[in-house]
């Protein structure tokens, strides 16, 4: 257990990043940024005809941004909240990203309103429009996991993610669809499809997978539905939706966020983690469910710091992963040049350990989810264990359209329970083999971080196919709770690649100041055309 100093210490430095962040964005402004002041206040400006007067472009607008506009009077919560709404109903008919939205979410933005004009703001979240994944507990709507089976009432309690932002005063704008629990029912699954929200798809290609689980978060940032989103992970499952549908997405470390209220695979890896369309609100939403937010305004914080980061002198290790395929190899190549071109120096690394993280991880899993959602379904109306979720399946057709599997549930009802000397054995062999694979490989070759290919370029979805999704760059990080990061990388074809960042533990700070130098140099985002399909050499 870490002292009390040292969770301190680490707050801090996590306080003081966000400082340097913000700053960064006031003075540089969003990549190509196209704000203008207006009465209207916002520009929607999405496909599918939905207009507005020129103002704030969603696509490129920072919190930071929005906060300044709020500050000034010309920009009021409510004006960003029924913008984003109103790009809900005309865009996400495209997409499915978004289950449902919260009927009080102007109510909210309202209340906001009202703490602006009189001054007392709770902090840069405050106004600011906020999707869930459907696995994070609101008690004023429901929370399915994808599934039927939790279809009915909500839960009781908000999970402790959502008050933190509550209390920071964001709007909780709705609930974004999944892959079915987490992904963690078949053995041959289809990433972003559930029972309750149906196909969720890219927004680049609509006939392309999201990539799962948070695939509703990744897909609804892609299309500017939300300022900012939850999405949470196990194994890939905020870093890969980020990197197939162009947008930034942290796993934190572990710990870092609170779990309590999140329907679980395993608390030996889950997290919850924000998602965005830039580092600097996706550092902001990590200071406020992780605690580690101060009082006051965005202002406030931007005159701590006002250096922005520098890839000058940084280390970076290039885990290029080949099996991904030549064109995402090639991009690599170019992203390499990129950042030396900036100062950095990039050497290229293979952590070890790989085969045998792969051979243990998916045995431990079962043990862990058997006997972490047995738990929280015990809080829950409907199936109270995996035994009646499994029975729950077998009898509600619905539950199979897509497909019919739930071989993972079976074989967890079967694995080994926790108390098993061999499952404790292979969980402590995960633990340090994983980090003896991000340890030594950052020591000998003395780096700030570690990057790979975060994705392929996303495969068509099928249902009778599943999922192509062999994607090894997750592993290291999310097995041993270090944390990760993806920023947009580039485009294969029509399709976009992300970077994914790894550090030591609790590097969360550190890793999030690296990755906002990295999309600074890399300025890789572009918006989504939603092409309905692109010729068979763009996928894997």
């Amino acid at each position: 257990m870490r002292s009390v100093r040292e969770q301190s210490v680490r707050k801090r430095s996590a306080a003081t990043l966000i400082a340097a962040l913000v700053a960064a964005s006031l003075v540089a402004g969003a990549p190509n940024p196209r704000v203008e002041a207006s009465e209207a206040g916002v520009d929607v400006s999405p496909p599918a005809g939905v207009s507005a007067g020129p103002g704030v472009d969603l696509d490129t607008v920072t919190i930071p941004e929005l906060q300044a506009r709020m500050a000034d009077g010309s920009l009021t919560s409510t004006a960003l909240t029924t913008a984003y709404l109103r790009r809900i109903e005309a865009v996400d008919p495209k997409i499915h990203a978004v289950l449902r939205t919260d009927p009080t979410a102007l109510r909210q933005a309202a209340a906001s309103d009202t703490r602006h004009r009189s001054g007392d703001t709770r902090g840069p979240l405050d106004g600011i429009p906020v999707l869930l994944k459907d696995n994070v507990n609101t008690r004023d709507m429901p929370t399915t996991a994808g599934s039927l089976a939790l279809a009915g009432s909500p839960p009781d309690v908000d999970a402790a993610l959502v008050t933190r932002l509550r209390n920071a005063g964001a709007v909780i704008l709705g609930k974004t669809n999944l892959s079915e629990w987490a992904n963690f029912r078949a053995a041959k699954p289809t990433s972003g499809w559930s029972a309750v929200g149906g196909q969720t798809n890219n927004p680049y290609v609509l006939d392309r997978n999201p990539c799962g689980s948070s695939a509703g978060s990744g897909a609804a940032l892609a299309a500017s539905l939300a300022q900012v989103a939850i999405g949470t992970e196990t194994d890939g499952s905020i870093v890969c939706p980020a990197g197939m549908n162009g947008v930034v997405g942290h796993k934190p470390s572990l710990g870092l966020v609170s779990q309590a209220g999140v329907v679980p695979i395993s608390a030996e890896q889950d997290t919850a983690g924000p998602m965005a369309r830039n580092v600097t609100d996706t550092a902001l939403i990590l200071s406020v469910i992780s605690g580690t937010s101060r009082p006051g305004g965005p202002g406030g914080l931007a005159d701590e710091l006002t250096h922005p980061s520098s890839l000058r002198g940084k280390r970076i290790g290039l885990w290029r992963l080949p099996s991904l395929g030549p064109q995402v190899d090639a991009l690599m190549t170019r992203t390499a040049e990129k950042l030396r071109t900036a100062g950095a120096e990039v050497v290229e690394v293979t952590p070890p350990y790989q085969q045998r993280l792969a051979e243990l991880e998916f045995p431990a899993l079962l043990s862990e989810f058997h006997r972490d959602i047995d738990a929280y379904l015990a809080t829950r109306d409907g199936p109270r264990n995996l035994a009646e979720l499994v029975e729950f399946n077998r009898t509600h057709p619905a539950e199979r359209i897509c497909f019919a599997g739930q071989e993972l549930f079976e074989q967890a009802l079967a694995a080994p329970p926790t108390t098993d000397p061999g499952y404790r054995a292979m969980r402590a062999e995960l633990k340090d083999l994983s980090r003896r694979s991000i340890d030594e490989t950052m020591a000998a070759h003395r780096l700030d971080a570690i990057a790979a290919p975060t994705n392929p370029p996303a495969w068509t979805t099928d249902c009778a196919r599943g999922d192509n999704d062999v994607i090894p760059s997750s592993t290291p990080a999310a097995v041993s709770g270090y944390p990760s990061l993806s920023v947009p990388s580039g485009f294969v074809d029509e399709l976009p690649v992300g970077l994914l960042l790894m550090a030591g533990d609790h590097q969360d700070a550190g890793l999030l100041s690296l990755g906002a130098a990295v999309e600074h140099r890399l300025h890789a985002w572009r918006a989504p055309r939603y092409l309905p399909t692109v010729g068979p050499d763009a996928s894997r």
